[in-house]
């Protein structure tokens, strides 16, 4: 939907952290590409498979049995957002806690009421508190604020690459992305806040959704139905391990990848649909004559809507419903990412990240 022009509505305002806005919580396009072109080469897979990044995952994977998935996750993302200053939940107490405190907080129904109910909201909020907690997650907070500070992360970290853009542009850049950011008022200088909030973001992101996708698939290959899956993976995991200095990287491991890609798709980690809004005007381009007649508004499957109407997706329905790409589609089956035939049309449908500019910047 992001490619013809559908922005975000103020939904995502319940997602605002520090009173700033984020790259997940900006509204349009152009001033979420722009924040994205600083921040996607952190997340490209050249950097992610270098050897300090993959090292700080490899170590924890180690350990990630001690306790939990979401634990393990924890670790993982805050290694990539912070090193050497990320988490060891796994092992210390004080890290799980920090851990714990994000994964339970369930302060987002009180932020519905407050969103869709505003006048109840001010009525019943002293008692609804008790049943649905605002946002309290001081430990992680303290946490991310202090190390958010810190100048001297790996170069591999966002921290590192949010300062090296964290000082101000003269007014006569040469840099058209900076100059525009400037504009936007979502400078691409990053100042202290702003690197705080955008790094609070991706770890709490990071956490649950890579947590639950490992809890789903890992129960979903411990089924009776499923051992014959378990026993190939483990079989390509060990053989390639045993080609030593020849051994493939774990991006190009093909059954591994067709596990993972078919886990996510039966068990997609984001369960809410994410709305959008109808456009006013056919985005980036004029409309012919026979096109005036809808250029306040656009035709999904048929239907017309008009702009400004408020619609959405979420994965696990976007993957079931055609079943021409999917068959069968409620049975875990990853041998069907390695078929040739109708490859195109399984990665189109696929939206576990979501798709398009606005798809999850973490998807590799």
């Amino acid at each position: 939907m992001d490619q013809s022009g559908y922005d975000k509505t103020d939904f995502y305002d319940l997602f605002t952290v520090y009173g700033r806005r984020t790259m997940f919580t900006t509204l349009d396009k152009e001033t979420h590409a722009r924040r994205r072109r600083i921040l996607a080469d952190r997340y490209a897979n050249s950097n992610i498979m270098r050897g300090p990044a993959l090292a700080g995952i490899e170590e924890r994977s180690r350990h990630f049995a001690e306790l939990s998935l979401h634990a393990y996750a924890f670790d993982c993302v805050t290694h990539h957002l912070f090193h050497p200053y990320g988490t060891d939940s796994l092992r210390n107490e004080s890290d799980a806690e920090i851990m714990r405190e994000v994964t339970f907080d369930d302060s987002i129904q009180n932020r519905l009421v407050s969103f869709y109910s505003p006048a109840v909201y001010a009525i019943v909020n002293p008692v609804l508190a008790w049943f649905a907690k605002p946002r309290e997650t001081p430990l992680a907070d303290d946490f991310v604020l202090d190390t958010a500070a810190k100048t001297d992360a790996a170069h591999f970290t966002l921290l590192a690459r949010m300062h090296e853009r964290q000082h101000p542009y003269p007014p006569d850049t040469k840099d058209e992305e900076d100059r525009l950011s400037k504009e936007s008022g979502m400078s691409g200088g990053f100042d202290a806040l702003d690197a705080a909030a955008e790094s609070l973001d991706h770890m709490a992101a990071g956490i649950d959704t890579t947590g639950d996708a490992l809890c789903f698939l890992m129960w979903e290959l411990s089924m009776p139905r499923s051992l014959h899956f378990q026993e190939r993976l483990r079989r390509e995991l060990l053989d390639n391990a045993a080609k030593g200095d020849d051994a493939l990287p774990f991006d190009r491991l093909l059954f591994l990848d067709a596990v993972i890609m078919e886990g996510l798709r039966c068990f997609p980690a984001i369960p809410m649909s994410l709305p959008r809004v109808v456009p006013d005007q056919h985005w980036g381009r004029t409309p012919r004559a026979d096109q005036q007649q809808q250029s306040n508004g656009r035709v999904i499957d048929g239907f017309f809507l008009p702009a400004g109407t408020v619609v959405s997706s979420q994965a696990y329905s976007v993957h079931r419903m055609d079943t021409t790409v999917f068959p069968d589609p409620d049975t875990f089956n990853p041998d069907r990412w390695l078929a040739s035939d109708g490859d195109s049309d399984r990665k189109r449908s696929f939206f576990a990240f979501a798709s398009g500019g606005r798809g999850c910047i973490g998807k590799q």
